[in-house]
Parts: C-alpha cells; sequence; structure tokens
C-alpha cells in the first residue's frame, strides 16, 4: 500500500544509476580521428571542418608562408 514521496526518490535514483550505468559519452576520439589537416612546417593539426582563413592566418602568423605553401592538398579542400 505504501508508495510516499520517500519510495517515489528511491525508485528514481535507481533508474537514474541504471541509466547512467550505460558509459561515457565522449567525443574525444571522434574529434582526434577529425584532425586530418597537418601543417607541413610544424606538423600541427587541425580539424577537418577548418576553413581558409584560419589556415591562412597560421602560416602568415607561425611561419611568413601562404596556407598552400603549409597545408598543401589539405589546403584546397577547405572553404
Amino acid at each position: 500500500m505504501g508508495g510516499g514521496n520517500g519510495a517515489k526518490a528511491a525508485q528514481k535514483r535507481e533508474r537514474a544509476a541504471k541509466d547512467a550505468a550505460g558509459g561515457a559519452k565522449s567525443q574525444l576520439k571522434v574529434n582526434t580521428a577529425a584532425m586530418n589537416k597537418k601543417c607541413s612546417v610544424c606538423l600541427q593539426p587541425f580539424l577537418q571542418t577548418t576553413n581558409k582563413k584560419a589556415l591562412d592566418e597560421h602560416a602568415q602568423s607561425k611561419h611568413s608562408k601562404t596556407g598552400k605553401e603549409c597545408f598543401g592538398d589539405a589546403y584546397d579542400a577547405s572553404k
């Protein structure tokens, strides 16, 4: 017959603990795999979604070169 607030809270905690047992949903592996653009001078990796402006900025500020010189074909594939 009992079903007071204490029982409901306990059930809610049990359900939450069971759902949390599924494991962590980390993006680290996916993000690491997506870093497929590398500067040929310093080998710094960049995400595949990095735009040309950011690549140009890196090349100019770090190496006084153009984006094409530092990133080659990966630069052409950028938007």
